[in-house]
């Protein structure tokens, strides 16, 4: 069932000025989302869920309530209205809570150049089904592969609506469709399993079921007979498939939500060299076709391309309207919400500088190595940037792969391995993070 989103939120603020707030802001969701799983040439699972949801946040002065329902029904509309304000009453002050001014509003956006939907029918589930056993049977056509863990497709399609009482209104509608597949090798105690997917809002830019599963099949083997590391001081490639989480890392601690509460090792670095000379990190929230693409952020105001970093330095935070106020900034358009949260903070889509070498010649540069292919756990510390994380992949001698490795641990400090590392071209530019394989010089391996 589809509902009018725009007079769903319309409502929520006349009930929400009727029960007695200032100002107010609402969301509302609405979407259909199939997913299928197979096993063994069958079907093992198909759900298909439909629904809408919504949200209101209401101020009384400055205290803030928020209050979400999945019944539209006027009755729950009203009482959402009533409840909100009721709780914001009690709710302490917060100096810095509030809707944007009328004058910082985004004014116009056009959202059919992000191409963030694609109008081409949506999938039957006999469709999904056939494109998951296809992945399902190329995995187990390479030698070697015992079973597929899991081969789902899966395709949703949902529309938002943002609404405030300060004037703003506007609302988009996204697609989503993935592939993804589980082979397994080996048994008992030697046995190994890896992965590959792929999600895109177009159906047409998916990869194939038979490169999905065939990719899945030759990382599962490409574990096989993994032992641990010797324990020491050596180089690190992190690959592609991982190390957008080493960006990820940095992007945490510029967050406005961090720096305001001065939980950050990064809180006194704006304007300081945080990655290597000639390396730069842009945020473009209007890339099309790009999971993470938006044309206003969760308060109504104008996404805008942005350096974070620049040659290097870092050039500021992401905030939303309250961290940029408890900071004495303005927003940069970065506010996120659901329907039962108040906003806050996130980066959109971020692009780093690619490298002149591939990945290939980084194996061959770094001599004796760890190449990671997947990190398990995480002991980051918030405020010094101690990194330890526990890892597994390929281990290099003098500049070629020699055999697999896990249970080890890889540990240093992120001021110095970001500041340090070396950046490959094999980034996949169609991601919201485009992040290349990144070498760093001298980490600490806890293996054998």
């Amino acid at each position: 069932m589809t509902h009018d989103l725009e007079t769903l939120t319309q409502s929520l603020l006349d009930a929400a000025k009727q029960a007695g707030a200032d100002c107010a802001d609402a969301i509302a969701l609405s979407g259909a989302s199939v997913s299928i799983d197979v096993r063994n040439g069958t079907l093992e699972q198909a759900e298909r869920s439909e629904g809408t949801d919504i949200g209101l946040r209401v101020f009384v002065g400055q205290r803030q309530a928020n209050v979400s329902a999945s019944d539209i029904s006027p009755h729950t509309i009203t009482e959402m209205a009533e409840r909100a304000v009721l709780m914001a009453r009690e709710a302490p002050e917060d100096p810095y809570a509030g809707i944007a001014d009328p004058d910082q509003l985004a004014q116009s956006w056009d959202v059919a150049a992000l191409e963030l939907a694609d109008d081409t029918p949506e999938p039957s589930p006999a469709m999904l089904q056939e494109d998951a056993e296809r992945a399902e049977a190329a995995a187990l056509a390479v030698t070697g592969i015992s079973q597929v863990q899991s081969a789902a497709a899966a395709y949703s399609n949902r529309q938002m609506h943002l609404a405030a009482s300060n004037g703003f209104s506007g609302g988009y509608r996204r697609t989503d469709r993935s592939l993804y597949c589980v082979a397994i090798a080996g048994t008992g105690a030697g046995m190994e399993r890896d992965h590959d997917g792929d999600s895109r809002i177009f159906q047409s830019d998916l990869r194939s079921a038979e490169d999905i599963g065939t990719s899945a099949a030759e990382r599962t083997l490409a574990r096989m007979g993994a032992t641990k590391p010797p324990t020491g001081s050596y180089p690190v490639l992190f690959d592609e498939r991982i190390s957008a989480s080493l960006i990820g890392h940095l992007l945490a601690a510029i967050n406005g939500s961090a720096i305001s509460r001065g939980a950050s090792w990064l809180r006194d670095a704006m304007g300081e060299q945080v990655l290597p000379d000639g390396v730069d990190l842009i945020e473009n929230p209007h890339r099309p076709r790009v999971s993470g693409s938006r044309p206003f952020d969760a308060e109504g105001l104008p996404t805008r391309s942005r350096d974070i970093v620049k040659n290097g330095v870092l050039q500021g935070w992401t905030l939303d309207l309250a961290t940029a106020r408890k900071l004495g900034m303005q927003s940069t358009g970065n506010a996120v919400r659901g329907t039962g949260s108040a906003p806050s903070p996130s980066p959109g889509n971020v692009a780093m500088t690619q490298g002149q070498q591939s990945r290939d010649d980084l194996i061959r540069d770094m001599g004796t190595g760890l190449l990671v292919t997947s990190m398990i756990g995480s002991t980051i510390n918030p405020n010094t940037g101690d990194y330890s994380r526990g890892a597994s992949g390929l281990w290099i001698e003098n500049g070629q792969i020699a055999g697999a490795v896990n249970e080890c641990t890889v540990a240093g400090n992120l001021r110095d391995m970001l500041r340090g590392l070396r950046p490959a071209n094999d980034a996949r530019p169609w991601l919201s993070r485009v992040v290349p394989s990144l070498l760093v010089e001298g980490l600490t391996l806890a293996g054998s």
